[in-house]
């Protein structure tokens, strides 16, 4: 079933869309490789379960030379088969970068934007990779849909200068995407999908990452990636946490999650009122609080927690800006990760399609070695996954 997150409409109201939610079948990724050390070939004839790694000593240092017979792996507690190997360097990449341009983030845009801009130039080869650009604060918008052109996205990039907040008096209502030709999920500048309380408030991150990752990742095979810069607070998405975790698991995923917060920012303060940010009444599903009367008003979600359990849950890593680490070294980590991967495949033992969550163990034999990869997957079923 479709719930109708679709590109093409994509300016039809966000609220509308998620009242039809559904949990999607497990995506599954499908390879068939002639050789130990080929990258994979993606089919529809064998059904794999492909992992990507990376390996650190107790250092910190990227381990770059091991073998398959170095690795061991479990499924729900069960020693797997490892059947395809390879090191990934050159694996065609796929990047979304969620940035929050909600009222918190307002004095950081400018940051983001410009280490962004950066990233892209340095990560992206053209000829063989692809990247979107989506902003999100009471709203979430498409600023460039997937290109491998690094000029379309650095156009992309300026618009992050102009916020949706910014344009809710000249726009509200046209339902037009402020001027952006891309347009929009949740109405963004066209004033759809408001969750009332005044035009300022909101900041709906999960719904981010569940369109990011349903309506675009989903259909790519290789390797994925979220970028998300944000300081990882929600109170104005129609997904919980959780569904927008699983949508990314289903979609092979990575998530990177980088941490930037304005600690001087009194919206970060829980500084309120009615409309006033973050903390204001009326801000969540169908008003009654930030969270729409799931949780008391008072209490306020950890971002930090947040992030890292994203990023723990789908194989990718937390950061943290600050003064010792700014986004431009964070942004050069995370390239060296996604150049220096395990790809790691193999078939369960059980069928996929007895369904469910199945959790991942995969460890380096006799190595103090840190692995990072994700934490489980979803198999395909009867539709009634948890």
């Amino acid at each position: 079933m479709n719930p109708g997150f679709s590109l093409s409409q994509r300016r039809v109201s966000r609220r509308a869309l998620l009242s039809t939610f559904v949990l999607f079948p497990a995506a599954r990724i499908l390879a068939r490789q002639g050789a130990q050390q080929q990258s994979p070939t993606f089919s529809t004839d064998v059904k794999v379960v492909n992992v990507f790694a990376t390996v650190r000593d107790k250092d910190g240092k990227i381990v770059r030379d091991l073998a398959k017979e170095d690795f061991s792996l479990l499924e729900d507690g069960r020693p797997q088969t490892i059947q395809y190997f390879s090191r990934q360097s050159n694996l065609p990449l796929t990047l979304g970068l969620l940035v929050d341009t909600s009222m918190s983030e307002r004095r950081m845009l400018g940051t983001e934007r410009d280490a962004s801009y950066s990233f892209l130039e340095k990560v992206l080869r053209p000829e063989s990779d692809k990247a979107f650009l989506i902003h999100f604060d009471h709203d979430v918008e498409l600023l460039q849909d997937l290109t491998s052109s690094r000029e379309r996205l650095e156009k992309a990039l300026a618009l992050l200068d102009r916020p949706s907040w910014k344009d809710d008096n000249s726009s509200q209502g046209s339902g037009n995407g402020g001027g952006n030709p891309n347009g929009n999920w949740g109405g963004g500048r066209g004033g759809y999908g408001r969750h009332g309380g005044g035009s300022h408030g909101g900041t709906a991150f999960y719904d981010a990452i569940y369109l990011a990752s349903d309506d675009v990742l989903k259909k790519q095979t290789g390797r994925k990636a979220l970028i998300m810069l944000t300081d990882g607070e929600d109170n104005a998405s129609k997904v919980s946490l959780p569904e927008a975790i699983h949508t990314a698991q289903r979609a092979d995923t990575l998530g990177y999650a980088i941490r930037i917060a304005d600690d001087e920012q009194p919206f970060n303060r829980g500084f309120g009122g009615p409309g006033m940010g973050r903390h204001g009444g009326g801000m969540g599903r169908g008003g009654g609080g930030p969270y729409g009367g799931r949780y008391p008003r008072e209490e306020r979600p950890d971002g930090k927690k947040i992030l890292q359990q994203i990023s723990r849950e789908t194989g990718g890593a937390y950061f943290e800006v600050s003064k010792k680490k700014s986004v431009d070294q964070i942004y050069s980590e995370i390239e060296e990760e996604l150049r220096n991967q395990y790809s790691i495949g193999y078939t369960p033992d059980r069928a996929l399609s007895e369904g469910g969550y199945r959790k991942i163990q995969l460890m380096v034999k006799g190595k103090k070695y840190t692995v990072q990869a994700r934490e489980g997957y979803y198999a395909e079923g009867n539709g009634n996954q948890s």
